[in-house]
């Protein structure tokens, strides 16, 4: 499995890097992109080794650095198509690099199979995600207000539950 490498995480930011040293994505990046890169790269990860960002839901502390990064880096970003929306309505450009992806559908992204779920929160679709590759899963799930059928079917086998 590619590795996971959390950036920030809490009421301030989050933000995790999961893959190799040389292909990977991030899923949310809420503080500013130089705080996310700098991290990164006291980490060994290349800045420009990200091949995507997931967003769990659209609140501040789980986007605030994306309008710089996608700015920057021209990067797709996969989010639920109710994230999407709120996310379209706060960055201008950013409907050219949305990826909708509806809770319960698969897609790959830099060598990482990943499917997302619905999770219980305040936002407008939030989900996590589960990540595998080479036969290892990892699950990221953020601010639950509480575990539902899906969350637990979404996590089923993880080696790994952030």
């Amino acid at each position: 499995m590619a590795e996971l490498c959390p950036l920030f995480s809490g009421s301030t930011g989050n933000s995790y890097y999961i893959g190799s040293k040389s292909s990977g994505i991030l899923v949310d990046i809420g503080r500013s992109c130089k705080q996310v890169t700098t991290v990164m790269q006291r980490c060994g990860i290349d800045p420009l080794s990200v091949q995507g960002i997931l967003i769990t839901h659209e609140h501040s502390d789980h986007i605030s650095g994306l309008t710089t990064l996608t700015k920057q880096l021209r990067l797709p970003v996969y989010a639920s198509p109710g994230t999407g929306r709120q996310l379209c309505y706060r960055i201008a450009f950013l409907e050219e690099l949305l990826r909708p992806v509806a809770p319960g559908e698969g897609f790959s992204v830099g060598g990482l199979a990943i499917e997302s779920f619905p999770t219980s929160h305040d936002a407008a679709e939030s989900v996590g995600y589960a990540l595998s590759a080479g036969g290892r899963k990892a699950a990221v799930v953020t601010d639950l207000g509480y575990v539902t059928g899906a969350v637990l079917r979404g996590i089923r086998g993880a080696d790994l539950l952030v």
